[in-house]
């Protein structure tokens, strides 16, 4: 049977975009990563959405609005921006709510919440801090009351279709297979909120080993208590549902593959290990972590929320977004690829050393190999760079990637599995065109491509390292090369020689002891 064609497909119903027709949409983290992706998506692929109301705070001296154009004229809308005639129909169809989550009260005008009340269908609440190791006080303030905010606000709604978290597949971290229902939190959510609010944060600071308890970090321990405070309100009546995510990366196809605005996760692995800087790893290299690519799970946002609104589900929706049911990466092929790509095809700007190092499954060789291979060089270089009449910059670099490696060694000793069924039953009902304009299956995905895109945006959107740069990074790279052969043969020369001293040395001792008894017996 022949595949149908491109009109074929474009004939059929879009019962996504549908959904969202005439709706209005209320997001909170919408400056951020996920957000400008969530919005441009919407954007484009929903032209009839009435409008999108975004929660944003004035941020480094810059109000919300500026803060919207800077984003509205950033490469991820270039596609949008041509295809609807420029910044301004955008900005016709985003309304902004100034506001800050982790404020009391949201920090809203009362006619902004008003507004909020009477007109709003939808809310994605999408904002939180990702850091892994935020202060417990303000991981609380914005990740759990500003959820619970969220919702009261979410509950005062008069028109409210969907309450949809954003939460995250890794905030259960006792239950080794994760399942699509809900968990009891590890402290009482109001409780904990109650107990910040008047505590100063020195006292937080020294109770937080106690309050994690056997959770690595902050984050797990809020986003844990945020999504408990929702499946509360789901069970008392407020349409909505979790989502829950795996590690969200890079975007895979569309609408600019490898965009990122940040070093988080795999990319700064990456980035770190290309610029030579990161040539150890404490890691389990045959274990895997769960990847989702950023657009894949923007359209599961977008297909979740019409499957909820059109079969008008009434009970707990919980929904794991991941992918390792499908296809399986590991730490070593990772990190395989991303240094072919990183050695052969884009090389970065400035390698500080040839990548190169491995991953350790021994933490004390891990710790050798940092000493002599992280923090020696580090201050070598930083001497000479300060000799120079330069600011030195490798050590500061070095206390960062220690701090990461942190929380980073949890995750990657460690294994998870999930269960992902209702999505992959949801996905089962898309049309052909549904499937191809939001794709959530891993068919086609090609992983060396993928990483080379990831590599390639993190070079020109975070580095700033532009294409024409290229010629000059292969040949500093070759440069490297040789360095670290001739380093390499200088080493090993010296281990040799001071072993071959070393023998010598033994020799003669051991020679001479044995002739020692015999000088005796003569004199004797």
């Amino acid at each position: 049977m022949a595949d149908p064609s491109s009109s074929d497909i474009d004939a059929l119903p879009d019962r996504i975009a549908e959904t969202f027709s005439g709706m209005k949409v209320l997001i909170t983290g919408g400056t951020g990563f996920m957000g400008k992706v969530l919005v441009e998506k919407l954007l484009r692929k929903c032209p009839d959405i009435s409008q999108i109301l975004l929660l944003v705070r004035s941020k480094k001296g810059k109000n919300p609005k500026q803060r919207l154009e800077e984003i509205f004229n950033g490469p991820l809308f270039e596609k949008l921006r041509t295809l609807r005639g420029g910044v301004e129909p955008l900005l016709e169809k985003v309304t902004i709510v100034s506001g800050d989550v982790s404020e009391p009260d949201l920090a809203m005008s009362e006619p902004d919440r008003q507004m909020v009340i009477d007109d709003v269908n939808m809310i994605i609440h999408a904002a939180a801090t990702i850091r892994f190791d935020e202060e417990l006080k303000k991981a609380v303030l914005l990740n759990v009351r500003g959820t619970k905010l969220m919702v009261e606000l979410g509950k005062a709604c008069k028109n409210l279709k969907a309450f949809i978290h954003i939460s995250t597949s890794y905030c259960h971290l006792h239950e080794k297979l994760l399942e699509e229902k809900a968990y009891p939190p590890p402290a009482d959510p109001h409780q904990i909120i109650q107990a910040v609010e008047w505590m100063d944060e020195e006292t937080i600071a020294t109770l937080t080993p106690k309050l994690l308890n056997k959770l690595p970090n902050s984050y797990a321990f809020t986003k844990a208590l945020g999504e408990a405070l929702v499946v509360e309100a789901m069970e008392q009546g407020m349409p909505g549902m979790v989502l829950r995510p795996s590690i969200v990366i890079p975007i895979w196809q569309e609408p600019l593959p490898g965009w990122t605005d940040n070093i988080n996760g795999p990319t700064g692995l990456l980035i770190g290990a290309g610029k030579g800087v990161i040539r150890s790893m404490y890691c389990k290299s045959n274990s895997y972590a769960d990847y989702l690519p950023v657009d894949v799970f923007i359209n599961g946002i977008m297909i979740a929320a019409w499957s909820y609104i059109t079969d008008g589900i009434t009970q707990s929706y919980i929904i794991n977004f991941t992918s390792s049911a499908e296809i399986k990466v590991t730490w070593s092929e990772m990190i395989d690829a991303g240094r072919e790509i990183i050695m052969n095809r884009v090389p970065l700007n400035g390698v500080v050393w040839y990548p190169g190092g491995s991953m350790k499954h021994s933490r004390l060789y891990h710790n050798i190999c940092v000493f002599f291979f992280h923090w020696i060089p580090a201050f070598i270089i930083d001497t000479l760079l300060f000799c120079l009449g330069y600011k030195p910059v490798l050590v500061r670099v070095q206390k960062r990637i220690s701090k990461g490696f942190e929380v980073f060694e949890y995750y990657t000793n460690n294994q998870w599995d999930f269960k992902s069924d209702i999505a992959q039953t949801v996905r089962q009902r898309l049309n052909a065109r549904e499937r191809r304009d939001y794709k959530v299956d891993a068919v086609g995905l090609d992983i060396s491509k993928y990483f080379e895109d990831c590599i390639r945006a993190a070079r020109v959107y975070i580095l700033k390292e532009y294409d024409d740069t290229l010629p000059a990074a292969r040949r500093h790279m070759r440069v490297m090369y040789w360095v670290d052969v001739i380093v390499r043969c200088i080493f090993w020369g010296l281990i040799l020689y001071w072993l071959s001293g070393f023998m010598s040395t033994s020799s003669t001792v051991i020679a001479d002891s044995s002739e020692s008894p015999t000088v005796i017996a003569m004199d004797a």
